[in-house]
């Protein structure tokens, strides 16, 4: 009898689920997802703002600076590269110029400093702005 009220039983036997990841794999996903920190966007243009500034940064504050505008483009390429973004040959410039630019260290010497930060707040800048445009990024901040 089959109507409303009624169950309906099925005879087949059915698969035993197993889990996607192992228990290694989903400590590995959790520790990342810990370690996330969503994009900021405004932080992103107070950096860039404070290195492309008529007044350089003090000297105390440059290798904080690096460091953060290094983690922006960590953030901006993973974006670009989640998004597709490479297909676009502008944005695909900017990626490799902040791949290469990521990887130099902080120069010595005052000035030398200052225009590497100066390298690093425009390549932010202007990836920011790249993915804003073809539409990686939401929204600029």
């Amino acid at each position: 009898m089959t109507g409303p009220g009624s169950l309906q039983r099925f005879t087949q036997p059915v698969q035993q689920w197993t889990p996607p990841l192992d228990s290694g794999q989903l400590t590995t996903v959790l520790d990342r997802l810990r370690g996330w920190t969503a994009f900021d966007g405004s932080a992103l243009l107070d950096d860039v703002a404070a290195v492309l500034d008529d007044v350089p940064p003090a000297e105390a504050d440059t290798a904080q600076l690096a460091e953060r505008l290094r983690e922006h483009l960590t953030r901006l390429v993973t974006i670009a590269v989640a998004g597709e973004a490479e297909r676009d040959t502008a944005a695909a410039q900017l990626v490799l110029r902040a791949r290469a630019l990521h990887t130099d260290p902080l120069p010595h010497g005052r000035q030398a400093a200052i225009a590497h930060l100066r390298r690093l707040g425009w390549t932010v800048n202007e990836l920011h702005d790249r993915l804003a445009a073809i539409r990686c990024l939401k929204e600029a901040a």
